[in-house]
């Protein structure tokens, strides 16, 4: 007779259903950390992860409030003061030795009336603010660039993986018809060894590109915050042209509206706006001031003379004084002779303005080569797909010539692993290509200062969920 063995019903509630519960979690959280995303998908999350947008976010965030702090200078400000003190006089007149205390309390408000040099500085701060809003937007840039290029970074590598692997598979089929045709007697062992040491660069191709891959796997996840990102495949579809097609038009576009432009600019205004603080400070300036104090002290005389002989036994000996004194008026200050300091500021500041017209000058033309080379680069790049298509399919053609003639007897081994070397490598070529035009059309618009969040869109309707 059989033992009856029994076999743990499956109930969810218990600790095995628990552990499936949790299996079955873990796998959903991996699928869901592995399914790809979109190039957009992807710089939203960069732009909560990315510590130096951050940190160009806080810095922006710190400029609007130092420049709120520069309107203090043209505001009311009221102050209020108090002293309490516990005093121990001493003195060889016994009636005066004794222990007292006095309190005094202040209340002071001033407005300036006429200080031109503070409306200048209320000035300059809305200059600085326009230039940390201008770096701002380079660094949101520069983001969106970076993402990009590391987005398809990872396809190229990709492609250049599976590129590699085909290779393979084609040479290994070669080898295996080489040593066949040499069983036979229809070949040399040359054919043997060529395709072995074709097969042996291969294998080492292979392993040097997936490790290319995985480093720009962990370059794409550092940057987001995610990972096992997996980037959508770009479609097989027209690469779009610059709009417009007139690096001039680029160039005045750059010129006008480049954040590290206008940033120059700012920084030009402030050092105008500097002169004129500097000169300012030679002039006079005028100020309403008003103020309330009240003061409990002991007296050093008894309030009235004929008390003297009274309050000479007291403790203390001499009553408590209140005052209270309210005050309103006016300030005038011109500064008479400051030994050359004020005269010497302005001349410095006049050297500040000329610098900062000179770093103007050196942004603009740096902006528009940038804006010049990012534009033919795109082009370039353009030039280069289609004749990399053309060559893709040429050596298409050449490799199957080769394989036709060396079935025949009139091309050799070596020429097929050469026909198919240059195939793929082509192919790998066309892919980064194509993915450098997209990233190259950015950095078109970075060079040119308008590369906002809007222009990452027409990139992702080209990708493709795998």
């Amino acid at each position: 007779m059989q033992p009856i063995v029994r076999t743990p019903s499956v109930n969810p509630r218990g600790k095995l259903g628990q552990r499936l519960s949790a299996a079955a979690l873990l796998v959903l959280g991996v699928a869901t950390t592995a399914q790809a995303q979109s190039l957009q998908a992807l710089l939203e999350a960069a732009r909560a992860y990315d510590a130096t947008y951050l940190a160009a976010k806080a810095q922006f965030d710190a400029n609007r409030a130092k420049a709120e702090q520069a309107r203090s200078r043209v505001l009311p400000t009221v102050g209020l003061s108090a002293e309490a003190f516990v005093n121990r006089r001493d003195s060889s007149l016994n009636a005066l030795d004794d222990s007292f205390n006095n309190q005094t309390v202040k209340l002071g408000a001033s407005h300036p009336l006429y200080r031109p040099g503070n409306q200048i500085e209320v000035e300059q701060a809305q200059r600085a603010l326009q230039a940390a809003e201008a770096q701002l937007q380079a660094a949101e840039q520069e983001l969106i660039v970076r993402v990009a290029q590391a987005y398809f970074d990872v396809l190229a590598a990709e492609d250049t993986l599976t590129f590699v692997r085909a290779q393979k598979a084609a040479v290994e089929q070669q080898l295996a018809a080489a040593k066949r045709n040499f069983e036979v007697g229809t070949a040399t062992i040359t054919d043997t060894r060529e395709a072995q040491a074709r097969y042996d660069l291969v294998l080492a191709q292979e392993i040097a590109a997936h490790n290319d891959l995985r480093v720009k796997k962990l370059a794409l996840d550092q940057l987001v915050g995610q990972s096992n990102t997996q980037p959508w495949r770009l479609r097989d579809d027209a690469l779009p042209t610059p709009t417009p097609d007139d690096v001039q038009t680029w160039v005045q576009r750059a010129v006008a509206e480049h954040p590290a432009v206008r940033a120059a600019q700012a920084q030009l205004d402030i050092a105008k706006l500097d002169v004129r603080k500097a000169q300012a400070a030679k002039g006079p300036t005028l100020d309403a001031v008003a103020q309330w104090q009240w003061n409990r002290a002991p007296s050093s005389n008894p309030p009235f003379p004929y008390l003297r002989n009274q309050v000479a036994s007291s403790n203390p000996p001499f009553p408590y004084l209140r005052n209270q004194v309210a005050s309103i008026g006016v300030q005038f200050n011109l500064p008479l002779y400051t030994g050359g300091a004020l005269d010497n500021r302005i001349a410095e500041t006049v050297a500040l303005e000329d610098k900062a017209r000179n770093d103007l000058e050196a942004a603009t033309r740096n902006v528009s080569q940038a804006t010049r080379a990012a534009f033919f680069g795109v082009q370039s790049g353009l030039g280069q797909v289609r004749a990399l298509q053309a060559a893709e399919a040429s050596s298409q053609l050449a490799l199957e010539a080769n394989q036709v003639g060396y079935q025949v007897g009139v091309r050799i081994n070596i020429d097929v692993l050469n026909a198919q070397s240059q195939l793929y490598q082509t192919k790998a070529q066309l892919a980064k290509a194509r993915y450098d035009v997209l990233v190259g059309q950015l950095k078109l618009r970075q060079a040119a200062g308008v590369l906002g969040a809007d222009d990452v869109k027409p990139i992702n309707e080209r990708l493709q969920p795998r």
